[in-house]
């Protein structure tokens, strides 16, 4: 009896459960912070392998999208610049 009370006092809380036939309550953690971890990897992943293949390099590559960024802030239309002729005119009543 002294035997089965050491075997127990040195179990884990899980083996324990498990011996019963329970588990431990698992979180919204426990399944999110994997998923986010896989999701960044494979963010780095793809960021890592694009830059390697880039035809350019990294210096032209840094140029050209300062330029194309540049010329996308210069060619947004200003506000207030809604054309009337753009909205369908509304339906008439019977």
């Amino acid at each position: 009896m002294n035997n089965y009370l050491k075997a127990l006092r040195n179990m884990e809380k899980d083996d324990l459960l498990n011996l019963v036939g329970l588990e431990t309550k698992r979180t919204a953690a426990d399944a999110v912070v994997p998923t986010l971890t896989a999701f960044s990897v494979g963010v780095l992943v793809g960021v890592g392998i694009g830059l390697l293949l880039a035809p350019k390099p990294g210096s032209e590559l840094r140029e050209d999208l300062r330029s194309r960024l540049g010329r996308g802030e210069a060619n947004t239309p200003a506000t207030g610049t809604f054309s009337q002729s753009a909205v369908p005119a509304p339906p008439r009543a019977l």
